[in-house]
């Protein structure tokens, strides 16, 4: 059985379709009920419903898993916390393979979220569990939180320069690579970053969409003040706030850039392109 943690959102959903289009038996778990039908959709065999954070339910859990592809929930400030308690519950199940979903350049203190998974991947050191680490780069995916904006006014607004560069990666590429080191022994030890073929700027980003949908299209740069203003009037907590607005003013000033040779080395193949991404999206692919 393969354990998938923090299944509920876009990368565990991602990670299960393409670990069951494989065949292979899933067990997602997730906070919230109302996951449980949506991923059930997907082929998992069974869902577990509980709260990482408490280490009665993660050992449960892991009673019986094989592999383990730990996602730790976005933002969180408790991504250590939630480590130590499902590295230590793999242990005690014996799991022969614990695959840790990290990011790109954790070593970057700015940004605290890495900075976070840099411990996380420091307890896998330590952990005598057999370990793969994966450090994708931005998703190309996050562009369509933007995309109403986008499509209706021509505007793909970003509360940091619209030259920063980022190495943005499709998050299929992603799930591919993590179904595929789960097949192979080899892969033990390993750290891969997964960055994109291309280290685009966001308006190299505007341009490319705009020849695809056959329209000009404009990245801007709206302040972060007013980015914050808005975005704390939602559900999000202030952490998660916080963290972007550090993470923002890091793209800004210096990017988030890498080589995709490890990426397609993985896939045996060439890395998808943001281009052809974008037209995916157009076809509703």
């Amino acid at each position: 059985m393969i354990l998938v943690t923090g299944a509920g959102g876009k990368t565990g959903r991602a990670v299960i379709k393409a670990i069951t289009q494989k065949g292979l038996p899933v067990c997602a778990l997730v906070k919230r009920p109302e996951l449980v039908p949506i991923l059930s959709s997907l082929g998992v065999e069974r869902a577990a419903v509980g709260d990482m954070r408490d280490p009665l339910f993660m050992n449960r859990v892991f009673k019986g898993v094989r592999v383990v592809y730990h996602i730790c929930p976005n933002m969180s400030p408790d991504e250590v916390l939630i480590a130590e308690n499902a590295i230590k519950a793999a242990c005690r199940a014996g799991v022969e393979q614990f695959i840790y979903h990290s990011v790109l350049h954790p070593q970057v203190e700015a940004m605290p979220h890495h900075w976070q998974k840099m411990r996380v991947e420091e307890l896998l050191f330590s952990s005598h569990l057999p370990f793969t680490i994966l450090q994708p780069g931005p998703y190309m995916q996050n562009v369509l939180a933007y995309w109403e904006s986008i499509d209706h006014q021509g505007i793909y607004p970003i509360p940091y320069a619209t030259s920063a560069r980022l190495s943005s990666v499709d998050l299929e590429d992603v799930a591919e690579v993590a179904s595929r080191i789960m097949l192979d022994s080899i892969h033990i030890g390993a750290i891969y970053e997964l960055a994109g073929p291309e280290p685009l700027s966001q308006d190299d980003m505007a341009t490319i969409i705009g020849q695809v949908i056959n329209r000009p299209v404009e990245a801007r740069k709206i302040e972060r003040t007013d980015w914050e203003t808005r975005i704390r009037s939602t559900k999000m907590d202030a952490y998660a706030i916080d963290t972007l607005l550090k993470m923002f003013v890091y793209y800004e000033n210096y990017g988030l850039v890498g080589s995709s040779q490890v990426l397609e080395w993985l896939l045996k193949r060439p890395a998808n392109r943001f281009a052809n991404f974008i037209e995916g999206v157009v076809k509703g692919d």
